[in-house]
């Protein structure tokens, strides 16, 4: 692991290092203020104007992702709800959908509470448009204006969700998540995607697995590809692609299985590395 990273040669012999970069959102391709600096901007026109494709991969639900979308001009395919979407932002598609069984959302709960004690949760429906439930207690630590609405706690599984977030006051995000992982980790997945943001997902889906049906669609294959992220959700995108980038910023979980470390996300990393692997000419 290292800051720095020799230009690699491409492994399909077609002249580009990579033919996919793909870039995790928030705190990874986002600045702290929820733009795309230009110089990042920048260093992704040069990427795909040389041949290569761009494609974000998410823990946002392709509801909460579109207006970001919408703002930095993004129209390709993303993959959103920590794989749970392939969503097309230019046409507003989702082309994959998939479901956490509720029956076995309920019995993870339980089984935690049982461990850890009261828990406050919310619920991402499905759906392109599907909203996200939060239940009493439940306080959103990211993102800025992400709509949620109020529900009571029986009523976050009253419909199809794709995930439930799950908060515990006396708890961290990583010993609420091993907590989860140790006593429920055979019904449902469990992950760290940001501040408070500890997530319930179906069991083995990740971003990797949603990133290898987007690649396929692509075109592309897993060495073909260079990730960027930022936390534990991302650690199985690292393992799937050929290269993994972890920012400056980014949680020690990731840091410890990068193949390289870059500048933050205030810092231009994502541009850093791509303009020595696609110069401008």
């Amino acid at each position: 692991m290292s800051t720095t990273s020799p230009s690699p040669v491409s492994p399909n012999g077609g002249g580009l290092p990579y033919r996919l970069v793909a870039t995790d959102l928030d705190g990874t391709l986002l600045t702290g203020e929820e733009t795309v600096s230009e110089r990042t901007r920048a260093a992704l026109a040069t990427a795909t104007g040389a041949g290569a494709l761009h494609i974000i991969v998410t823990g946002r639900s392709a509801a909460w992702a579109r207006p970001v979308f919408d703002e930095i001009g993004y129209a390709g395919i993303a993959v959103c709800g920590q794989g749970a979407q392939v969503y097309d932002a230019g046409a507003h598609k989702l082309l994959t959908s998939l479901t956490l069984d509720r029956r076995l959302a309920a019995l993870a709960i339980a089984k935690i509470e049982a461990e850890t004690g009261p828990l406050a949760v919310a619920a991402n429906q499905d759906g392109l448009d599907g909203e996200v439930l939060a239940g009493p207690g439940y306080e959103l630590l990211i993102g800025s204006d992400l709509p949620v609405v109020r529900v009571d706690r029986d009523e976050l599984l009253a419909a199809p969700i794709s995930k439930l977030y799950i908060q515990h006051a006396g708890l961290t995000d990583d010993s609420l998540a091993e907590a989860a992982r140790r006593v429920a980790g055979d019904l449902v997945g469990v992950v760290m995607a940001g501040a408070g943001v500890v997530e319930l997902l179906p069991l083995g889906l990740s971003k990797a697995t949603g990133l290898a049906v987007a690649a396929r669609r692509l075109g592309v294959r897993a060495t073909d590809t260079i990730a960027f992220g930022d936390m534990p959700n991302d650690v199985p995108m690292f393992g799937w692609a050929a290269h993994g980038v972890a920012m400056a910023n980014a949680h020690e979980e990731l840091l410890a299985v990068a193949d390289e470390i870059t500048a933050s996300n205030d810092e231009d990393g994502v541009a850093l590395v791509l303009e020595r692997l696609f110069p401008a000419r």
